[in-house]
Formats: C-alpha cells, structure tokens, sequence
C-alpha cells in the first residue's frame, strides 16, 4: 500500500466538499493560492476551474477583480532582503492590473508594501507599507516580547495613496496619529512590526478602514487629519482581518479569535458591528466552534442575497453561509506547494494550501467569461 500522506489537508480531501444550491447565491469565486507561481483560479459552484490567469510573480497575498473586468494583483517582488523573518511571508512589492487574458496593463513598485493593497480603478492604489523606527521612537512602542525587535528596529505601518502615475496622493504614519499608550502590542507578539495593518479600504465618505492586527483594533482614520475618528471597543476583535464595509454603514469582520479575552478555547468567527453603538449585530462561528479556528489571515464577503463568502486561509477553505448560519457551499483548495524563501519555509514547513482572501463574482461582473462556462 502507499504511504499515508503525511500533509493533513490533503489527506481529509480537497474540491467540492458540500452544495446546496437552493440555498447558495451561485457565482464564481476567485482565489491566488499563496505558494502558487503567479497562478489565479476563477471556479465555478462545483469547482470547476473555469479561467485561470497566470502572472509573473508569486501573490503577495491576493487578487480581485476591478469594476472594468481587469484583475487587480498584489505580487511578490523578486530579490528583496527579510528586514525580518516573518517578513517574506506576508510581503508583496508589485501592484499591477492584468487584463483578462493575463496581460499586465499597468505595475506599480514598492518594496516595502505589504498585505493589502486596493486598486480602486481609476489606476489609484491604496495600499499598506513600512517605515523604520529606531532609538528613542522604537522604545516608545509599547508591549510586545521585550528584546525582539529586528536588529533594534520596530518596522511601523504607512498608508500611502498613489495616482495612476505613481505620484503619491495620500499618505498617512502610525508612527505620527496612533497613542503608544491606547495601541500596545500584545505582550506575545514580537516588536518587530507596529501595529501590522492588514487590511486597508476606502469608505463611503471618503475616510480609511483598517485592521490592526497586532493591537487587536479596527479603526476609522480621517483622511483629512490623519486622526482616528472610531475604533472597536477593546475585546471586540482579536487579531482580526479584513474588515469591510456594508450597503447599511456596518462593518463585516473576520475575527481569528487569537488571544480572546475570556475565552478558553479559541475560535473564529465572522460579525458584523454596528458602527454607531461598536456592538455585535450579528455573527457567525461554527456549531462546534473549535472546528473553525484560523489563527492568521482570513476575510469575509457579504454577498447581494445576504449570505456571505468565508476565506478559512490556513486551511484553504472556502465557504458560503445563509443569514440563519446555514452552510450551503464549501470548496477546499487543491492546490498545495512550499514557500521558496528559507527565512519563511523554515516557520512554515508544511505544504500549505492557502489563500489569503477569496471573493465571489456574478456572470454579470464578468462579462469576458466564457459563456458556456456554468454559473
């Protein structure tokens, strides 16, 4: 007999594992897995992979498709040092938009981008990045395990807006608007990198979304000031991801659950804040909650119908949930491969599937697919 494969995802089955498609709102999901070459999957309900781009980096975490029908992708740039181990993991570098036919149209260049980085079509790019802060302003960062900075540098998160030239049109520092004392790290995490946004969007009226993560806090930052203007209440979110927001002002979030105050065992769930009162209005968590748990990355999307897409990133799972809670449609990746850099391969040396964010897609929102492709 064969050899049991030793890799745990694999081995519990990968595709389609559950439909029902009264249920689901149907569509196409789109997904970069991350120790890919460059390879974007659009597959259908019954995971069909129905078009595929093949780019000429590896994802710097994910891809999306923009409002024009181009795909928006966030690729890792070739030859960079690690300013610290954990940073080839999450790192990205090249922000281009490729037509559907995987010609790259436009590419913007940043080695110190990472994350997130949202194209918003007009060939803007607002996106997620680095500044070193060292001596007496890398000691005025609070929390963290003592003595971990890198090499005596605590990286601090920028956000920077550029035009489709390249020139810069917004831009906004940790360093200068966030308290030391109101977002600490917490005291497990290394001080390497402050407060590591992972997640960046515009607003309807303008101002800035974003996830940080290694504070446990979602803010909203005022894009005229630079001020945060709201933040979850502490103990709201742990470690949390991609927070979006919704048609009525609410706030979508992927809560990993890491570290959660009054919780013996961890979980992840998804919920929705009400902006005005910062309360829970809804949310979703597996009926055996330990059976949901992503430690890191993950998002959610809520979908026109109101059932919403889950990205389980370290698993590679893909999932789709009614209001009620109901699970009508789960998807593991099949596509499995190692990190190439020693500095991350060496923390994560399994062959993981994951996907950073998967998002979800109506014939309509695609309208060079394949016509004889099935929704």
């Amino acid at each position: 007999m064969p050899p049991v494969d030793q890799n745990t995802r694999r081995r519990r089955g990968t595709g389609l594992i559950a439909l029902d498609p009264a249920a689901s709102e149907g569509g196409y999901t789109l997904f970069a897995p991350l120790t890919g070459t460059g390879e974007v999957y659009l597959i259908d309900l019954h995971g069909t992979v129905v078009h595929e781009w093949k780019l000429p980096y590896r994802p710097g975490r994910h891809a999306r498709v923009l409002p024009n029908g181009n795909l928006a992708y966030n690729g890792v740039l070739p030859g960079e040092p690690a300013l610290f181990p954990m940073w080839h993991k999450y790192r990205g570098g090249v922000l281009l938009e490729a037509a559907p036919d995987g010609t790259v149209l436009r590419e913007y260049r940043d080695p110190l981008q990472h994350h997130d980085a949202h194209h918003l079509g007009d060939g803007g790019i607002l996106y997620t990045a680095l500044e070193p802060l060292r001596g007496a302003d890398a000691d005025a960062v609070r929390g963290g395990v003592p003595g971990s900075e890198a090499d005596g540098t605590v990286w601090a998160d920028t956000i920077r807006e550029v035009g489709a030239d390249g020139s810069e049109r917004w831009s906004w520092r940790a360093a200068e608007h966030l308290g030391r004392e109101e977002y600490p790290l917490h005291p497990d995490y290394a001080r390497e990198h402050w407060p590591l946004i992972n997640s960046v969007t515009p607003l309807a009226d303008g101002n800035i979304l974003a996830s940080l993560r290694s504070v446990s806090a979602v803010v909203v930052i005022s894009r005229e000031t630079g001020e945060i203007l709201w933040r979850t209440a502490p103990g709201t979110v742990s470690q949390q991801h991609a927070p979006t927001e919704l048609a009525n002002g609410d706030l979508l979030v992927f809560d990993n659950g890491v570290f959660r105050p009054g919780s013996d065992v961890p979980y992840t769930r998804v919920i929705e804040i009400e902006r005005a009162s910062g309360k829970i209005v809804w949310e979703y968590h597996d009926p055996a909650r330990e059976s949901f748990f992503a430690p890191f990355m993950g998002s959610a999307q809520r979908l026109a119908g109101g059932n919403t897409l889950v990205t389980d990133s370290p698993a590679g799972r893909l999932f789709e949930v009614t209001p009620e809670g109901y699970l009508c449609w789960e998807y593991v990746v099949p596509y499995f491969g190692g990190y190439r850099e020693s500095e991350v391969r060496g923390l994560f040396p399994s062959e993981p599937n994951a996907v950073f964010r998967a998002y979800r897609y109506t014939a309509a929102q695609l309208p060079w697919l394949d016509a004889g492709a099935t929704p």
